[in-house]
């Protein structure tokens, strides 16, 4: 089902009219998430152009939707979510990657996610995303940097910055992990909560996902892992610094 949509929801002044509105600005952005009531937020508070600037025309749940929805609409930037149904946001930017380098009309990526981890800020920032933000972002800082990429520029939540500086310092191409490969994105996902001391419970609120799943998802890892418990698997992403 498709998620594409222009329109606006009403929502009270958000304070971003120092953003892209006042100055007579306009931008055209896609969301893609899977989660509705996070798209659904996001619109709100970023959304209502004569303020902001920024124009909503188009949502996705999924890759395939997301590359739906990006070439047909063209927007200016995409706020891409890194993980995604059907092989997450660097599946999305490798299908897009003539859209990007589109010298007349360039689609540009900002990656907008709950994850701060460095495997998944350097894996989209590889893939050409223009950006990095965590969710933690305010609305106002979240339309400068919509702006900001739409002008090319690079941007970063702080901590975020060094990940990339680290990966790019060196030529040498980071090396493949064979056994992280084997896993989903939404079991890595699983696996850096457990890893991190969350209870099933926890991770199930925090992933929108029941706790029946995330067990099932647990289970597969130590499979794939060849683990035998939650103590060896926090040992296990320790090692390969995933925490």
């Amino acid at each position: 089902m498709s998620d594409a949509t222009g329109a606006n929801a009403p929502t009270e002044p958000t304070g971003t009219d120092e953003g892209g509105g006042a100055d007579g600005r306009r931008v055209r952005v896609v969301l893609v998430d899977d989660h509705r009531m996070f798209r659904t937020g996001v619109q709100a508070e970023i959304g209502r152009t004569d303020v902001t600037g920024v124009e909503v025309v188009g949502e996705a749940a999924d890759v395939d939707q997301a590359v739906t929805v990006i070439t047909t609409t063209r927007p200016e930037v995409v706020l891409l979510d890194v993980h995604l149904p059907g092989g997450g946001g660097v599946e999305v930017l490798r299908r897009c990657a003539p859209l990007m380098s589109d010298a007349e009309r360039p689609v540009r990526f900002l990656a907008l996610s709950v994850s701060d981890a460095a495997e998944d800020v350097i894996g989209v920032i590889r893939g050409g995303a223009r950006g990095y933000v965590t969710k933690t972002i305010t609305g106002t800082d979240l339309v400068d940097s919509i702006f900001r990429v739409q002008d090319g520029d690079a941007v970063f939540s702080p901590r975020l910055a060094g990940f990339v500086l680290d990966a790019f310092a060196s030529t040498d191409a980071a090396p493949v992990d064979e056994d992280l490969d084997r896993l989903t994105q939404r079991e890595r996902e699983v696996l850096r909560l457990i890893a991190r001391g969350y209870a099933y419970k926890e991770i199930a609120k925090q992933l929108f996902i029941s706790v029946k799943t995330v067990e099932s998802h647990v289970s597969a890892v130590l499979r794939k892992l060849q683990l035998s418990n939650r103590h060896e698997l926090t040992r296990w992403a320790t090692a390969r610094r995933l925490v």
